[in-house]
């Protein structure tokens, strides 16, 4: 049973493609080049007259352009930010229009490693380019002027997504009146660089990744599963973990002394891994996380500071005080490299037990400083 047809809800939508005319004109960082971009999106809302009221929504790793409502009145479960995306939530669709796409190197109807290969009618696998965080900004844009979008409210992003905020704020420093990177960082870390690397192994030692040539045969989940379960991990907090599942046991009252995961919180670690592997695809896992380990936004700049200095945006940054993937100190260095450069910017730091879910989670406290800070925006924008 799903709420379509709730008040709060979008209801029933669509996924649209876009195909890019000339995408041999996007030089990617790797220093190759795409003869044939398509790109997955929705849009909820309506675009206003003067086109003003755009809000640019920015998926996380796993995330697709599925951000709210239902694709069939079946679905039993709406998209994956759908209780902030909505009449009278968060991203109000009765004043704005919401546009969510799958970025580049995705597998949810964006290029990337799982689409067909123009030049020999089979899947990319691993002679799929390496692409970053900028790059897939670089196909954001061209989604947008194909929208005949020539300025956004805001672009808003938790996680990867917000790393693309952020590289929207520097690359299009007079796109978007606003930007609001969520539980996020400017460069990252070496621990998530590291936790990656673990991942993208647990992939390619099993045997079935046969070097990404897994298609016309058996793709390799259990290494795929084992990194969503790495990942999974990083997602939450201790005292998430200890609230949802404490050290109770699976079905038995007494330990059985074996290997078969008899605590909850591992029988929920493989549900998720094994969920995962029907929704995701393997080598997609390995070209995303590399994207997340190039990112770095001061790299072709002298500093954070540099790279900021020309941006025309205001910046809300929210961080959660049980992240540990993306801790709020992270945060905080986007904040005072944005002050160093007088720029306008606005800091919450929520308390929350969910670990870095809560941008996902906690959408009561989100929603009420993002929707003061659109209606801010709003009468910044039309008063000009």
């Amino acid at each position: 049973m799903n709420d379509f047809d709730d008040n709060n809800s979008i209801g029933i939508v669509r996924t649209n493609k876009f195909v890019l005319s000339t995408p041999e004109n996007i030089a990617l960082d790797c220093g190759e080049k795409l003869s044939h971009i398509e790109v997955a999106y929705e849009t909820y809302g309506s675009l206003n007259k003067d086109k003003s009221n755009a809000v640019l929504i920015l998926h996380a790793l796993s995330g697709d352009a599925h951000a709210a409502g239902f694709h069939s009145s079946e679905d039993k479960k709406p998209g994956w930010w759908d209780n902030m995306i909505g009449p009278g939530k968060c991203f109000d669709t009765r004043k704005y229009y919401v546009i969510c796409s799958n970025f580049l190197g995705g597998c949810k109807g964006t290029t990337g490693s799982n689409s067909i290969n123009p030049k020999t009618g089979k899947e990319y696998g691993m002679s799929f380019p390496v692409v970053s965080i900028k790059d897939m900004v670089k196909v954001q844009k061209e989604l947008i002027d194909f929208l005949e979008i020539k300025k956004l409210l805001a672009v808003c992003g938790g996680s990867m997504g917000g790393m693309q905020a952020l590289q929207w704020s520097v690359d299009y420093s007079d796109m978007a009146a606003g930007v609001i990177p969520i539980a996020t960082t400017a460069t990252l870390s070496p621990l998530s660089i590291a936790l990656n690397e673990v991942g993208r192994k647990a992939i390619m030692n099993d045997p079935n990744w046969n070097n990404g040539n897994y298609y016309e045969s058996i793709a390799p989940d259990a290494g795929l599963a084992v990194a969503r379960m790495l990942g999974h991990i990083t997602y939450l907090s201790d005292e998430a973990m200890r609230n949802k599942f404490g050290r109770r046991l699976q079905k038995n009252e007494e330990y059985r002394y074996d290997f078969e995961g008899e605590f909850q919180v591992e029988s929920y670690l493989h549900h998720q891994g094994t969920s995962f592997t029907k929704r995701f695809d393997a080598n997609t896992y390995l070209y995303v996380t590399k994207a997340m380990d190039y990112f770095d936004l001061s790299r072709e700049y002298s500093s954070l500071e540099k790279a900021f200095e020309t941006t025309r945006s205001r910046f809300l940054v929210i961080a959660f005080s049980s992240d540990w993937l993306f801790p709020p100190y992270q945060a905080k260095e986007i904040v005072k490299a944005l002050r160093t450069c007088n720029k306008e910017v606005s800091y919450c730091e929520l308390s929350s037990s969910y670990g870095h879910d809560a941008f996902l989670l906690e959408e009561k406290h989100q929603t009420l400083m993002i929707s003061h800070f659109l209606m801010n925006l709003e009468e910044e924008y039309t008063s000009k």
